[in-house]
């Protein structure tokens, strides 16, 4: 016997986590509210649902990174096959790209469990000391162009104080930044990531189900990326001039 509490089919209904999809569904739920859902079991509120598709807005498109690139250099090799490029973007969602969401929520959700009473300037001195004692990069921080302040950052968390989702994870979060520039004597990034980390874990997801919040936003900024290349035509794409570029720009040298 197989069983599943996410959904079943009859000849005229279709049923998921409880729901009528035709009748409570369709139409009345977004896309982001799907993901809440496959992730909570039930529909978010009202808040719930503006903060998760907030959250996935803000990082399903940030132009040229690897996994735009890769995807269109996928695209230009198997343009019959959009879901393989659409795959290989997704397949380099790692601890250097989109994964430092998955590590802040981890770190600062571990935290917490591990002393729910203390207060967050503690708990944020605690995890700095353990980090800079082991010598591992605290996820959250730190961005190649957005110095000192990453945009997202700041919007995230005027959302979330306004739709009230600025919870424990996030002001821990806020003190872990305030600590690192104080012991640093200068401005740190705290980055879209790791706000977008923060809050998630203050609607509720667990560490485990952040990535896939992640991969899932993306996928949907994948869908500009390859629509370009699809409209530009293998001749005139990106993926050709980044092809181009690499056979023209390549000096092999023998090993001996």
């Amino acid at each position: 016997m197989y069983t599943t509490h996410i959904g079943t089919s009859t000849p005229d209904s279709i049923n998921i986590y409880g729901y009528d999809l035709c009748s409570e569904v369709i139409g009345h739920a977004g896309l982001a509210d799907i993901v809440f859902l496959g992730a909570q079991g039930r529909l978010p509120t009202g808040n719930e649902s503006k903060m998760l598709d907030a959250l996935m807005v803000g990082i399903a498109e940030h132009g040229f990174t690897p996994s735009s690139l890769a995807a269109r250099l996928t695209w230009l090799g198997a343009p019959e096959a959009t879901q393989a490029a659409v795959a290989a973007g997704l397949l380099g969602a790692g601890s250097v790209y989109l994964g430092a969401m998955e590590l802040t929520a981890r770190a600062l959700q571990e935290a917490r469990e591990a002393a729910p009473g203390e207060s967050k300037e503690k708990t944020a001195v605690e995890i700095l000391d353990r980090f800079e004692a082991t010598g591992q990069k605290v996820p959250g921080f730190g961005h190649p162009t957005h110095r000192p302040r990453d945009p997202r950052t700041a919007r995230f968390f005027e959302l979330a104080e306004e739709w009230g989702f600025l919870g424990p994870h996030s002001t821990l979060l806020q003190a872990i930044h305030s600590e690192m520039e104080r012991r640093r004597g200068r401005l740190i990034t705290l980055n879209g990531a790791g706000a977008f980390g923060a809050v998630l874990s203050d609607l509720g997801f667990r560490w485990q189900q952040v990535r896939t919040v992640v991969v899932a936003a993306r996928a949907v900024g994948l869908v500009g990326h390859i629509a370009e290349e699809a409209a530009r035509g293998t001749a005139d794409s990106t993926a050709q001039a980044l092809f181009r570029h690499v056979e023209h720009h390549t000096d092999y040298q023998p090993q001996r």
